[in-house]
């Protein structure tokens, strides 16, 4: 693990050189005239996007870390401060992405924008960015900058998900589940990941797709089994942005209906970088990708690549998208 750690650091380094990456909400952009052959290419995006909606019935559940009241063995199962005290969230219905946004989607919406998206001169990125089932990796202006263009073009409330809606579904809509996977736990036998993608499986992956990522790999969105509600990857594979700023003492704050996050920056960084919440995880792995742990990083990057930050959409309706 520390080697991985190592490499990772050094690749995404913000030495590394970076291009234009569209993550300035002033970038001015030409959208080009746009055919009948392209708008059809459209309606089958929409069509697509639309179909892998999973409705989210809404109700109450009791957030943040669960371990000590409600865990077989009575302790927390999260170290830190930031995911207690549990309390009291109402959540209304909505609906949320089975996968995280691959490369292909993410490609698709570049092209149609007329945006260039992130140039880097390095192999280990563009090796990323050509796998198009796997997840397209973000910053979190990207993000939210496509969850916004899909909104635009289904006409249906998209956005990023807050960190209450995406605990809820990881929790299969708030049980006391620790992992957000098909039975709430991490199954691994041997090297190879029942429920989960282990180093061996997506370094295995990337021999067989003939890139250079190894261990690093990400991997195709249905490469293992979705929870309960239908809702794949939320154990690994990518960190992913929720919608709210990050404050390590929201918690004992937040209101009960429909939290959003605080309403301005809170929380800097080492680097004084105000950050944004992440969910889910890099890598998959035991005591990763928790239902109730909290991540925060620089919505901007500015210090590395967002080579392992995804995105995954939700539509704030009550009603199932049809």
């Amino acid at each position: 693990m520390m080697q991985r750690t190592a490499i990772a650091g050094m690749v995404f380094s913000f030495l590394l050189l970076q291009g234009c990456d569209q993550s300035s909400g002033s970038q001015t952009v030409t959208v080009p005239e746009h055919n009948a052959q392209d708008k059809a290419h459209l309606d089958q995006f929409i069509q697509q996007i639309k179909s892998e909606l999973v409705y989210v019935q809404g109700g109450e559940f009791r957030m943040g870390d669960f371990g000590e009241e409600y865990g077989q063995e009575k302790l927390p199962y999260d170290g830190k401060k930031d995911s207690k005290p549990l309390h009291k969230v109402e959540l209304s219905s909505y609906s949320l992405s089975k996968f995280k946004t691959s490369n292909r989607q993410y490609q698709f919406y570049l092209k149609w924008r007329n945006l260039e998206g992130r140039v880097v001169d390095l192999d280990f990125w563009r090796d990323g960015v050509r796998t198009p089932d796997t997840p397209a990796h973000v910053d979190w202006n990207e993000a939210d900058q496509y969850c916004r263009w899909v909104g635009e073009i289904t006409g249906l409330p998209f956005s990023l998900p807050t960190e209450a809606q995406w605990e809820y579904a990881a929790r299969n809509r708030g049980q006391y589940v620790v992992a957000p996977t098909d039975d709430g736990t991490i199954r691994i036998e041997g090297r190879k990941g029942i429920n989960v993608a282990t180093e061996d499986d997506v370094e295995a992956y990337s021999r067989s797709v003939g890139t250079s990522l190894g261990n690093l790999s990400p991997v195709p969105g249905d490469f293992r089994p979705p929870n309960p509600l239908g809702i794949y990857d939320m154990a690994g594979n990518g960190w992913e942005w929720m919608k709210d700023w990050y404050d390590p003492n929201y918690y004992s704050h937040s209101p009960v209906k429909d939290p959003q996050g605080p309403e301005k920056p809170v929380f800097k960084d080492p680097d004084g970088n105000f950050t944004k919440v992440l969910r889910s995880q890099d890598f998959s792995g035991p005591r990763r990708g928790l239902t109730m742990v909290r991540y925060n990083a620089d919505p901007e990057s500015r210090e590395y690549l967002p080579a392992d930050k995804t995105v995954r959409c939700a539509v704030n309706s009550n009603q199932p998208i049809k």
